[in-house]
């Protein structure tokens, strides 16, 4: 403790240096926390969508990601199949297209479109209004919209619209007359994304042989007590030509394509910035030795022993990084918003997922590089005072 409040006066005497210093360690581990929270802020978010939807397993004719998979052929067959299983309690077929509607300015306005099967599960969450319903043929077909589509298309619940489905890209189905029941928020909308879901048979219907019965991938909710990894199993006995994979095996699939980018960049500059913090601590330190060589000699001479000027040092450089840390914890935290709110413009970025998000390991870990930082940055000040010549330092002061 006598070293500690030695190296405690020791920075007090030197105000302006050390608050320059302390600044400078709370901005440098500011950039370090945000770069740690980038390294899985999309991996933990994306896994945080996925279990909100309700599902945890997902099937697909594909190991890999679902863009570009092959559709799902005969899908109502599988979908009868994956449901009966005892390790599932409920399956939904799931189709990806777009539609088109006009709207009051007469002006024709693209969204996605997701057909799904009828059911009491389905992956979004109502705002207003009620879910899908099994309409008797002949009436307008259910129609859910996200309230950006209602909004650049003037519609409202309860409102009958026209709506075409494309089918391809250079074909278009006839106009559909449906009825919009409720505003929905679905999961995976992007920041002015535009969404609208329909019933499955609605593209059965549209497009008619172009995509009889296909869906882009079945999802799986599994039967409490028995698990997704069970369910996996199961469905792989009975589907082999299918792939399903757990919400866990979705994440690690984009942490190996889809995020690794940013765990690439997250490492680059995490490492560059604990080189400047070990710089910045270094000169401060070197600085403030340099300047107290004759006081550092005058104690070695007055019995003070090598180790007990080291502790000093280490105590100096512990507490400017401890100091700077703490700062840096709550500033990283209002710049990772910022940089958060511009980084989710790039395009396809679901809202609800985020770039930087908080994780008590990142916390752990941010405090543990910033430890060792501080240790590595007081090697050379220490090696400075221990090597220090008391008699010619002396002698060299008071020629001064």
């Amino acid at each position: 403790m006598r070293s500690f409040g030695f190296a405690a006066r020791s920075l007090i005497r030197q105000p302006g240096r050390s608050t320059l210093g302390i600044l400078g360690i709370a901005a440098v581990g500011a950039l370090l926390f945000d770069m740690l929270l980038l390294s899985r802020g999309l991996l933990v978010s994306f896994r945080d969508v996925l279990d909100s939807v309700g599902f945890d397993v997902r099937v697909m004719t594909t190991d890999g990601m679902p863009a570009g998979a092959e559709p799902i052929a005969q899908a109502s067959l599988a979908v009868a199949q994956i449901g009966g299983l005892p390790e599932v309690g409920a399956a939904v077929a799931v189709r990806v297209s777009e539609g088109e509607a006009t709207g009051k300015d007469h002006r024709r306005t693209r969204f996605a479109l997701t057909g799904v099967d009828a059911g009491a599960r389905h992956p979004w969450r109502i705002v207003m209004g009620r879910d899908l319903r099994t309409t008797a043929r002949g009436s307008p077909s259910d129609l859910l919209v996200n309230q950006l589509l209602a909004a650049a298309l003037g519609w409202s619940v309860g409102q009958t619209v026209v709506v075409r489905a494309i089918c391809d890209e250079s074909v278009s189905a006839p106009p559909m007359t449906m009825t919009v029941v409720g505003l929905a928020d679905f999961p995976f909308d992007s920041e002015g994304g535009r969404s609208a879901a329909a019933l499955r048979t609605v593209f059965v219907d549209a497009c008619g042989d172009r995509r009889r019965d296909e869906a882009d991938m079945i999802l799986v909710a599994s039967k409490e007590g028995h698990g997704p990894d069970a369910a996996v199993a199961a469905i792989a006995r009975a589907r082999p030509d299918l792939r399903p994979a757990t919400n866990e095996q979705m994440v690690a699939r984009m942490q190996d394509t889809g995020f690794s980018y940013f765990r690439q960049i997250s490492t680059v500059l995490s490492t560059i910035t604990m080189v400047f913090g070990f710089l910045l601590i270094t000169v401060l330190l070197t600085v403030s030795v340099n300047q107290r060589l004759a006081e550092i000699a005058g104690i070695r001479a007055l019995g003070f022993s090598r180790a007990r000027v080291a502790r000093d040092v280490l105590w100096q450089s512990a507490l400017l990084v401890g100091v700077g840390g703490i700062l840096a914890v709550p500033l990283g935290f209002v710049l990772s918003l910022w940089l958060d709110r511009i980084l989710k413009t790039m395009p396809g970025i679901p809202r609800a997922m985020h770039f930087f998000v908080f994780e008590p390991r990142a916390l752990a870990l941010h405090g543990a590089l910033l430890v060792v930082t501080a240790l590595l940055a007081a090697i050379y000040p220490v090696w400075l005072v221990t090597s220090l010549p008391i008699a010619a330092t002396l002698r060299n002061e008071v020629a001064s």
